[in-house]
């Protein structure tokens, strides 16, 4: 006989709402008699400035010294292990601040919800964030942030674009536009890893300077 923590598939339901330092977000916002903001646009607002606060750090984080060692473990793990780093901490270090991240993220989801379920994360959810990773740039925030902002946009545009001409050209409608959207990531995995591997903005690498090759000597000393 289990303890029942999170109610299993029919998901953790009665989540109170999200409060910063006493106040509600939940109820619209009033400005003197005339002006009220609605708790949509508030939730925006607070949902944007934890986007902007995560950039920020993660921006931090990769010019630190942790930084610079998950860099040196991407590139050559063997390398960086001779150079001292801890290679296991620093795994385990992105780890847990993956979880950290996951978890705050995931904690905003479910206070705007007030409910959660296994079906609130499904496969297709976890499909769409790597596609989103590895359609912008892996190890680049801007790449990120550049391949999730396309790949938000497109079941928008599919769903504008996608019915009206295939009724128009077919008279009916051949694919759902959620099915078309499977396909198109899909497809732009694909040709992502054809034509471009690193992604649209790729992470700088010690692969991509060739001063920094090892073997090869930088132009300031084969000058000399």
């Amino acid at each position: 006989h289990p303890i029942n923590i999170t109610n299993g598939p029919q998901g953790i339901n009665m989540i109170d709402p999200l409060e910063l330092f006493g106040w509600d977000i939940s109820r619209p916002l009033k400005i003197g008699e005339d002006i009220t903001i609605n708790s949509l646009f508030l939730y925006y607002y607070v949902f944007l400035a934890f986007v902007v606060l995560s950039i920020i750090l993660v921006q931090r984080l990769q010019i630190s010294r942790v930084g610079r060692a998950w860099a040196a473990i991407r590139d050559d793990e063997l390398a960086a292990k001779a150079i001292g780093i801890n290679t296991r901490n620093m795994k385990l270090l992105a780890f847990s601040l993956g979880a950290t991240f996951g978890g705050v993220a995931g904690g905003l989801f479910a206070a705007f919800q007030g409910f959660v379920s296994p079906e609130s994360f499904s496969l297709m959810e976890s499909i769409a964030v790597l596609t989103m990773v590895v359609f912008g740039g892996m190890g680049n925030l801007a790449g990120v942030v550049v391949g999730a902002l396309a790949l938000t946009a497109l079941p928008e545009i599919l769903r504008h674009v996608a019915v009206p001409v295939q009724q128009a050209v077919f008279n009916q409608v051949i694919l759902d536009p959620e099915v078309l959207r499977m396909l198109l990531l899909s497809l732009a995995m694909i040709f992502m890893m054809l034509l471009r591997p690193a992604g649209l903005i790729p992470a700088h690498s010690r692969y991509s300077r060739p001063e920094l090759v090892v073997g090869k000597p930088a132009p300031a000393e084969a000058a000399k």
